[in-house]
């Protein structure tokens, strides 16, 4: 394992900063970096496809992590709207707070929030996992397709409106359900895979039991039980 490799943004351009990220080799030996001085850039570690660490020490603005493949990008601050738009696989940390639309139409790999979001988070989702330590804003979980969604806290307004087969678990209030979104029964594998990703996100002081379980009434799309296992 190299050394960890500073990245300044008062020295080098977003464009540079990006080019050189979305282009290391999986040969080469540098795998950790130190992203300074951010200051609200958008875009930071966008299209990233290499499994590197990216530590970035301050606040990102727009699609921080978008279209992520492999990568753990951790953010010591808050994001922006759209944080790991359309991502494949991999990480991203946020220690602050971020904005609306996190993990907008994401196939894969995991979000972990360790404060709140706004609105929409989860729109779209085909497959990632989100963890959001603090709470969501109105509409989050729209239209989202599939994989967990998962709130330590409270949600807004039109939770999961429209949505297909994501799973969706809140331990607070939900201020109202969407469209087509309905309490569903947790049973000891739905409590298995949540004490699991509470354990990723290190959350240590909830227990799944004390979550309840969203998901969706099957009334507004042609849902086929021979795919269930698709879901």
């Amino acid at each position: 394992m190299g050394k960890i490799e500073n990245l300044d943004f008062k020295k080098n351009t977003l464009r540079k900063i990006n080019n050189y990220l979305q282009n290391i080799s999986y040969k080469n030996n540098k795998r950790e970096f130190t992203v300074k001085n951010p200051s609200g850039h958008h875009a930071i570690c966008a299209g990233l496809t290499e499994n590197i660490s990216v530590k970035i020490n301050g606040h990102v603005g727009y699609y921080c992590g978008g279209m992520n493949q492999k990568a753990h990008i951790t953010i010591n601050g808050n994001a922006g709207t759209g944080l790991g738009e359309n991502m494949m696989s991999g990480l991203i940390h946020v220690k602050g707070n971020a904005s609306q639309s996190a993990g907008a139409t994401a196939h894969g790999g995991t979000i972990i929030i360790d404060g709140d979001t706004s609105s929409r988070c989860g729109i779209s989702m085909k497959g990632i996992d989100i963890i959001v330590k603090g709470s969501v804003g109105h509409m989050s979980g729209f239209m989202s397709q599939s994989g967990n969604l998962i709130v330590c806290g409270d949600a807004g307004e039109a939770l999961g409106d429209s949505l297909y087969e994501t799973n969706i678990y809140i331990k607070g209030n939900v201020k109202s359900l969407g469209a087509d979104c309905v309490e569903k029964k947790m049973d000891k594998n739905h409590i298995k895979k949540l004490n699991k990703f509470l354990k990723e996100a290190n959350i240590k002081s909830l227990k799944a039991e004390n979550f309840k379980r969203y998901g969706s009434a099957r009334k507004l799309y042609n849902f086929k039980v021979d795919n269930i296992g698709n879901y």
